[in-house]
């Protein structure tokens, strides 16, 4: 059960649950903190482990990872997270609630007729995982280094280094502002000029709109009083008969209602018990007079002034006529008018505007400028200060005469990102010259130089989960243990699991899980279960190559560090 699961300090993958993906029917995996090795043999089904995992994080899914002979399969991650305000704004900007006690659990179910994604139980879109995993994971295999290479990734980088959060935050909002102006100048300074005819035409529709003083209120009732004074002659005649009816003809009701009052009280008189049935005559009287002095009221309220009948006629008329051309309400006459304002002003007083928005460009654009400068001031002192963390970690790795520059340049104009443009440049020979990181072709050496940026930034980097998958791929058996190292390292900031081949790597791990491929009924299956004590030495001198008194010793050894 989910809510059984242990807690663990560190925000991290707490419970990976799969099931019918690919060679695995069902896994359950609960991980702890620090550096977490997994190991098998080439085929067992390690590398479902990171399928699983992009498609946690919202990457598109293919039918064919659905074990064969199934309908669908499911992936469900539940994340701890102890600091959950990065996520919570996510999610409250998707319309979900934020973390309870921290935790969040994403569950991904592919069938053969699509997707469907979940978020702590609620229906959840593909755009929504990815901007959660973003903050929850960062994963980096042979080929994943892509954000490595991209100048707009390692200024981000060099940002986090340079702690200039705040200075990269003032510079654009000040970016922000300055591309208004500049759009709302280059708008007018480019829009063609208004021909006399236009001019002419806006002038009329102003003075019109204007002059008819609309209160866009007045639409119902003025159609309501002119209807009345259309028709006051009728309304009198029918209102005088109504009232004549109750009282002034031979045949009022009021008449007649007083003598049907005298038999009733006689009634009561000789039986006082009939009063609970003939006290509705009583109200029935009031509502009667009530009525006859609402009619006289009625009659002479109505208007009979032909001028002001005339008047009505005429407002009723104008603002009809002014709904036919700039309607159909009353609201959409006003808004026209006030668009054409806007326009006319615009064009009789270009001139005058356009160095009004110069101006307030041209101010913007020192704001810019000034926050530009701080921002710079930060990056290019922290420049040389992580080229030269990041040599250390690389001759760690083997690069002892590598080379590393954080190169920055000036640019021709400010960008949505500063002032400066970045490029980290790599040399892993001497004497050769330093080439762009996009530029290298060895996925061993782009694997090393990744992971020595990583250890650059640990304290920097707040993703709580990093998954290195084979990237010791292509390295020499000299540097894993260094690899290892590395990784174990940044496992005291964050959360790692590595998928390895290397002994000396998945030595250095905290927990040791080992990917068995089994055959039951004909069928392939994948397993996972943790190893120690005696298992893990098998399993690393299975890694080294042979079995024998000596690679147990070497297993040994390992362990020990």
């Amino acid at each position: 059960m989910l809510h059984s699961l242990r807690r663990i300090d560190e925000r991290m993958l707490s419970y990976l649950k799969i099931r019918n993906l690919a060679l695995v029917e069902r896994l359950n995996w609960e991980l702890g903190a620090g550096l977490v090795g997994v190991t098998g043999e080439t085929g067992a089904g390690k590398s479902v482990i990171v399928g699983a995992l992009k498609l946690v994080l919202g990457e598109r899914a293919a039918k064919g990872l659905i074990r064969t002979g199934e309908k669908q399969c499911e992936v469900e991650a539940v994340f701890e997270v102890p600091d959950p305000a990065a996520v919570d704004r996510i999610l409250e900007e998707g319309g979900f609630e934020a973390c309870e006690d921290g935790q969040l659990i994403i569950k991904r179910v592919v069938s053969l007729s699509g997707s469907r994604q979940f978020v702590n139980n609620s229906p959840a879109t593909l755009g929504l995982l990815k901007g959660l995993g973003s903050h929850l994971v960062d994963l980096h295999g042979p080929h994943d280094h892509q954000s490595l290479l991209s100048t707009e990734r390692q200024l981000v980088m060099l940002d986090a280094f340079a702690g200039a959060s705040g200075e990269v935050g003032a510079y654009t909002e000040a970016w922000q502002a300055w591309r208004e102006k500049l759009a709302a100048f280059e708008s007018l300074r480019n829009a063609e000029e208004a021909s006399e005819q236009e001019v002419e035409l806006l002038r009329y529709q102003v003075e019109e709109i204007e002059g008819a003083a609309i209160v866009v209120e007045e639409g119902d009732d003025l159609q309501e009083r002119y209807k009345r004074s259309t028709n006051s002659a009728k309304l009198i005649e029918v209102a005088a008969q109504a009232s004549g009816l109750i009282d002034g003809t031979e045949m009022a009701v009021m008449d007649r209602l007083q003598e049907l009052q005298r038999v009733v009280h006689e009634l009561e008189k000789h039986d006082p018990a009939a009063s609970a049935w003939t006290a509705g005559l009583e109200a029935a009287v009031v509502e009667l007079e009530d009525l006859g002095r609402q009619l006289e009221h009625y009659r002479n309220e109505i208007d009979t002034d032909p001028q002001q009948a005339a008047a009505l006629e005429e407002r009723v008329d104008l603002l009809e006529s002014l709904k036919r051309k700039y309607g159909p309400s009353l609201e959409d006459v006003v808004e026209h008018g006030a668009k054409a304002a806007e326009r006319l002003a615009t064009v009789e007083n270009r001139g005058e505007l356009l160095g009004q928005l110069e101006a307030a460009e041209g101010a913007a654009r020192k704001k810019l400028d000034a926050a530009g400068t701080k921002l710079g001031a930060k990056r290019w002192k922290a420049a040389p200060r992580l080229a030269k963390e990041i040599r250390a970690h690389l001759a760690d790795l083997g690069f002892k005469q590598g080379e590393f520059e954080v190169k920055l340049e000036r640019g021709v104009d400010p960008s949505s990102s500063g002032l400066e443009q970045v490029d980290f440049l790599f040399g892993p020979n001497p004497g050769e010259p330093l080439k762009p990181l996009r530029t290298v072709a060895s996925s061993g050496e782009i694997s090393r130089v990744m992971l020595s940026i990583k250890s650059a930034l640990a304290k920097q980097d707040r993703t709580p989960l990093m998954v290195f998958d084979e990237i010791d791929a292509n390295v020499g058996g000299e540097i894993a243990r260094a690899v290892g190292e590395k990784m174990a390292t940044l496992g005291q900031k964050h959360q790692v699991v590595a998928i390895t081949h290397f002994p000396q790597v998945a030595a250095m791990a905290s927990q040791h899980f080992l990917v068995l491929k089994d055959v039951e009924k004909g069928r392939t299956i994948s397993r996972l279960r943790e190893v120690s004590g005696a298992e893990r030495i098998d399993e690393l001198v299975r890694m080294l190559g042979g079995g024998g008194p000596q690679a147990v010793e070497m297993a040994k050894a390992l362990l020990k560090g």
